[in-house]
Formats: C-alpha cells, structure tokens, sequence
C-alpha cells in the first residue's frame, strides 16, 4: 500500500436525538485525513461517541465510508457518494429517502 496518509476520506455517522419528542434522525457527514478507508472509519467513529456524548443525541453505529480519492479538495470535490438499487420510479425513490416531509433543513 503506498503512503495515504494525506488523502481524504468522508464518513457518514448517524444519530438520533433525545430531545425533542418527535426525536429527529440526524446524519453527519464528516471529513478525515486518514492512511486508509478503515481508519478514516476508527476516526469518524470516535468522533461521533464524543459528539454524542457532548450533544445528547445517540450514535446508531451506523458509519458509512467514501474514499475521495483526493489528496486536496477543491471547489466541487466530490465528497460522498453512495449506490442504492432500487426498481422504484424516479420521484418515488425521492419521496421515500429524500423527501418524507420529515426533514429539517438549514442551520442547527
């Protein structure tokens, strides 16, 4: 294996908060310089148990790697990326994963 260790690798963790009663999902998408997929994993993950520990929310296990396969991101990087079959039409696969009428979106 060559010298990776400044390559950029995005985790996907996910959470659910304790607060308010609906309890929302969370996903967070984080960035790591890392030798490799899996310790990008092993730092994302222990991120994560921190940022639950310190915001009340509950990490699911739930982590999800992408491998960027750049050494310097830049403008329009492409930062995660993930592929799901599906045999549902287009605007019903939106509806199902994207656009329940659940989501928040905007700042925290």
């Amino acid at each position: 294996m060559t010298d990776e260790a400044d390559e950029w690798y995005a985790v996907r963790c996910v959470f659910r908060w304790t607060e308010p009663d609906d309890r929302p999902y969370e996903e967070r998408i984080t960035l790591w310089r890392a030798a490799g997929l899996d310790a990008a994993i092993a730092r994302a993950e222990a991120e994560a148990r921190e940022y639950a520990g310190n915001t009340g929310v509950t990490y699911l296990g739930l982590a999800q790697g992408y491998e960027t396969g750049e050494k310097d991101l830049t403008e329009g990087s492409e930062v995660f990326s993930l592929l799901r079959n599906s045999s549902l039409p287009p605007a019903a696969y939106l509806d199902r994963h994207f656009d329940t009428g659940g989501e928040h979106h905007g700042a925290r």
